[in-house]
Parts: C-alpha cells; sequence; structure tokens
C-alpha cells in the first residue's frame, strides 16, 4: 500500500499548466489525462463523483444545490456528507485495508464523513447576527493545532470579493501539518484559487496566467513534502472555466410568464417555490427547473427553448442520457449557451429585491451568485462604506454588509456545462507513470485512486 496525496485544483486546466511549472513537471514525471466531467461539471456533482464513481443519478448530488421538496426550500452549499449516496472512496479501501486512514482538507460534504481528520470553512453565527470567520475539525483538537500554525481560517478570503490566495495558503499549510504529522493514507486537499480569478476575469487572459502562476508556487512546497514522505501524487479538477458575456434571467423568464411566485415582508420579495408553478435554482451554467404540475411541463420547456442564452432544454429522455435522473433533480434541466450563465434573479424591480441579495450570503439565495466576488462597481464609496460597517461588527454593534451589486455583467467566466475543447476542461496529473493513459471520465477517477494506493484490482505497484 502507498500514500496518497489528492490536490483538487479546482478550474486547472491544460491551457493554464503551460503557465504552471511545478505541475508541468509532475506531468513530465508520470503522465497527465484528459478528464471527462459528468453534467453539471460543478463542486459537489464532480467531488461527489470522484470519491463515490458513481454519476449524479445515482449519488443524488445533482448541483451546488438543489429544491428539497419536502421542505420547500432551496438549499446550497449544505455540508452533510449523508446528502452524498454510494460507497465512499474511503469505505472502499477499508474493506481491503481496515484502519486505512483518510484525511479531508476542504473537500465539499465533509460533515459527517467517515474519515480520520476533517478540515472544512463552518463560520461562527453569534446570538447577535454578527459571522466570524473559523473552521470546523474533527477531531476538535485539530483545530488549535491548525490555528496556532496559520491562524484562524481565512473565511473573507475563501469567498466573497476579498477571495484570493490566502485561502488557498491557509489549505495547503493544513494539509502539509497533517501529511507530517499524523500521516494520513489518503489526503485530499481543496484549492480554490484559480475558482476565484477565471470568473472575476477572462480566463483565457493575463489575470488568469497570474493566479495559475500564484497558485503553482503555492502549490510547490506540499508536492515536495508528499514526495518527501514517498506518497504518490494525484493533481485533479472539477471543471475548466470559459469565458462569458450575457447572463440569463431564467427566473424573471418564469416570472412575467406567471409561473413563478413571489411574497413580499418589509417591501422586499421573497422567492415562494411552494405556491410557484415552475422556479429555476440557477447554479452556473445550469439550472434546475421545478415544475409543479406536470400539465404545464410542455409549457415551460417551450418558454425556456425560445428563451436567449438556452442551449438545450433536458426532459426526462435526456436526463437519463447524461446520468442526472434523480429524485432530486428539476423537472427539467436547462444548460446555458457557451457564452452565457443563469443568474438567480427573480424579482423585476431592484427596490424590491431582498436584503441579502446585495450580501455575500450563499445559504439563503436560492441560487449560486458569481457576483458575490465583485464590490458593487456603481458605488464609489462601496469600500469605505464596508470599512464603516467592519469598525461597528468590532464594537459589537448590529451590521449589515451591503457591498455586491445586483449588476451581474461583470461576471467573466463560467463552468457547468460539458466542455467544447480539452484544452478547457479539467485535467488529472499524477506522479506516478504506472496507469498512464490519455483520458479517464469522472466516475473512473475513484478506481484508479484506489489502485495507485495498491488496493483493488489490478492495483499499481510503488
Amino acid at each position: 500500500m502507498k500514500r496518497l496525496v489528492v490536490v483538487n485544483a479546482v478550474g486547472l486546466t491544460p491551457r493554464l499548466l503551460s503557465s504552471m511549472p511545478r505541475l508541468s513537471a509532475l506531468r513530465t514525471q508520470g503522465f497527465g489525462a484528459r478528464l471527462d466531467p459528468v453534467l453539471p461539471a460543478v463542486t459537489c456533482s464532480m467531488q461527489s463523483t470522484f470519491l463515490t464513481g458513481a454519476a449524479p443519478s445515482e449519488h443524488g448530488a445533482v448541483g451546488n444545490g438543489w429544491y428539497f421538496r419536502e421542505l420547500g426550500e432551496v438549499l446550497l452549499w449544505r455540508q452533510s456528507n449523508r446528502l452524498v449516496a454510494g460507497e465512499k472512496l474511503w469505505d472502499a479501501a477499508r474493506k481491503e485495508r481496515p484502519g486505512y486512514t483518510v484525511a479531508n482538507v476542504c473537500w465539499w460534504y465533509a460533515m459527517g464523513a467517515d474519515v480520520d481528520w476533517t478540515v472544512t470553512p463552518r463560520p461562527i453565527y453569534y446570538a447577535d447576527g454578527r459571522k466570524e470567520p473559523d473552521c470546523y475539525t474533527r477531531p476538535p483538537e485539530l483545530h488549535d493545532e491548525l490555528t496556532r500554525r496559520g491562524g484562524p481560517f481565512p473565511l473573507f478570503s475563501y469567498w466573497g470579493p476579498k477571495a484570493g490566495i490566502a485561502s488557498s495558503r491557509w489549505i495547503i499549510g493544513a494539509a502539509r501539518h497533517l501529511l507530517h504529522r499524523h500521516r494520513p493514507d489518503l489526503t485530499l486537499v481543496y484549492v480554490p484559487h484559480l475558482d476565484y480569478a477565471l470568473q472575476r476575469h477572462d480566463p483565457f487572459g493575463p489575470r488568469a496566467v497570474q493566479a495559475a502562476r500564484e497558485l503553482d508556487r503555492e502549490l510547490a512546497p506540499l508536492l515536495d513534502a508528499a514526495e518527501r514522505a514517498g506518497a504518490t501524487v494525484v493533481v485533479l479538477s472539477e471543471y475548466g472555466i470559459t469565458p462569458v458575456s450575457r447572463p440569463v434571467d431564467i427566473n424573471r423568464a418564469l416570472r412575467r410568464a406567471g409561473l413563478l411566485e413571489v411574497h413580499t415582508q418589509d417591501g422586499m420579495e421573497y422567492l415562494d417555490p411552494q405556491a410557484s408553478r415552475a422556479f429555476a435554482v440557477a447554479d452556473h451554467q445550469i439550472a434546475h427547473v421545478y415544475v409543479r404540475d406536470p400539465a404545464d411541463t410542455s409549457r415551460v420547456r417551450d418558454l425556456l427553448d425560445g428563451l436567449d442564452g438556452v442551449d438545450a432544454v433536458l426532459d426526462d429522455q435526456g436526463k437519463k442520457k447524461h446520468g442526472l435522473h434523480h429524485p432530486r433533480a428539476g423537472e427539467l434541466v436547462a444548460v446555458a449557451r457557451p457564452d452565457a450563465w443563469f443568474t438567480y434573479y427573480y424579482w423585476l424591480d431592484d427596490a424590491r429585491a431582498p436584503d441579502f441579495a446585495r450580501a455575500v450570503d450563499i445559504h439563503r439565495k436560492p441560487g449560486y451568485d458569481p457576483a458575490e466576488l465583485h464590490f458593487d462597481h456603481r458605488d464609489p464609496l462601496v469600500k469605505a462604506r464596508a470599512a464603516l460597517t467592519l469598525a461597528r461588527k468590532r464594537l459589537g454593534l448590529r451590521y449589515s454588509l451591503q457591498v455586491v451589486s445586483l449588476d451581474p455583467s461583470r461576471v467573466r467566466g463560467s463552468h457547468g456545462r460539458l466542455p467544447a475543447s480539452p484544452d478547457d476542461g479539467p485535467v488529472f496529473l499524477c506522479s506516478d507513470p504506472g496507469p498512464a493513459r490519455a483520458s479517464l471520465a469522472a466516475t473512473e477517477v475513484k478506481g484508479v485512486l484506489l489502485r495507485l494506493a495498491g488496493l483493488g484490482s489490478g492495483a499499481v505497484r510503488g
């Protein structure tokens, strides 16, 4: 059996590798392969597929969130591992090797996973409404080990207008600490840096190259440490990010057609999923469209087919073709054109938008909002206003950090569709040339990782 370090460098593509000498050296040492993603090519779906070897139709992670029909609520970015069905990678390993140890550093659905060490972002929500950066760890004492070494988890550089390299640096440092002190058999590491830069800026432009070089430098010490520990290293990615230029307001189209309903409180409009005949959970370039009455399905499909920026609308047959036929999926699934992406916006007048729309609030928004990566460019005083709000927070006063624009036009990159070109899709790099191949499917990753660890049939011996 061989120790294994698996780095999920989200957003990494063959196009970017030419600017990353350390990762290019890893490919030369072993091999690099094209990685064919599932639909949707988004974080929760792809990670669940890597770890179970199953498609979303089996493991149930049909996106980064979905409509929980039994609750009547749209929920994104839940963390319970129980939401993912199927045999996990570590379960398969322990069948052959009882006591196989695993560290999960920021891969998703970490809460409650049957691993030995867990690190995942988890803010402190105080009773007075304050939110402070922190993380959840298991065992609990790992929290103090990591914060003594690297300081508090830098939540506000993990997501939001100030997202940047600091969060990836902290995560990489935590992985190095676990690798050195606790010596897991399998170390899973998620590094998000490319995701931010490529959605904010032209993913084919100079800022993308700069971000790739930054990440390559930060990863080098971890890869070197893994090599010294005699571990096999895998660096893979979930998807590539490609340029977009037009947002598609899918929920506004459904509302104008009289299919989506809202309710109003304090002058603000809130999506009413249970009352709506149809609404969409927007998730990058994919939108799950939930249709309450089957009699409306044909009408909704015709509406979506005619919506500018929609490339395809999947019905039951289409979902089955793509391995997305699961009760959590929408009755219809819309796929955006290559240059388009879906907003979650459902209000028709910005004056009626809920207060969370202008905040970084991933849990209350009924869809993904990449505008959270930008300060409101229409407000010249936005940063000063943010600083004043943070000062109120430090004084223990109630506050609301309204810094996000309702203009989605600044979003430059997106993902979720299947890639049109291998240059813009995800990759699989490995330090061991043994299982070299030109390509592999996302559903094959689990089996390859088991073989690299010296487990399962046809194990690669190191």
